[in-house]
């Protein structure tokens, strides 16, 4: 499933990870809410991830749409960022906010 197909798309994200919550592995509090589209398959085989913008308490679960794509160059892990209909966010606003997971990867914003 190709994650550029939900450019501009309305979707369902389940959270795994509300904001606040602590990676199981890594130990990083998530400042945003992430979660993953149902019934979805990524590169890595799991569903594709999701980051929300723009909701500033943890949920479990929102309905948005797709404003924007990381695509990682060097991982098959595309990841989602979905926000309410009117919000805009720049590349380098998406940049910030993704930072504390996305530098560990190389990536590109796909609009």
């Amino acid at each position: 499933m190709k994650s550029d197909q939900f450019l501009g798309q309305k979707v369902h994200v389940v959270m795994d990870r509300p904001l606040g919550s602590k990676h199981p592995k890594h130990g990083f509090v998530y400042p945003i809410n992430y979660g993953y589209i149902p019934g979805t398959v990524s590169g890595d085989g799991e569903e594709l991830d999701a980051y929300v913008l723009g909701v500033f308490e943890p949920v479990s679960e929102y309905d948005g749409v797709v404003k924007a794509i990381i695509h990682r160059t060097n991982d098959d892990d595309d990841k989602l960022v979905v926000t309410n209909q009117d919000k805009n966010y720049t590349d380098e606003q998406i940049r910030a906010l993704t930072e504390f997971q996305e530098q560990y990867f190389d990536s590109e914003i796909i609009r």
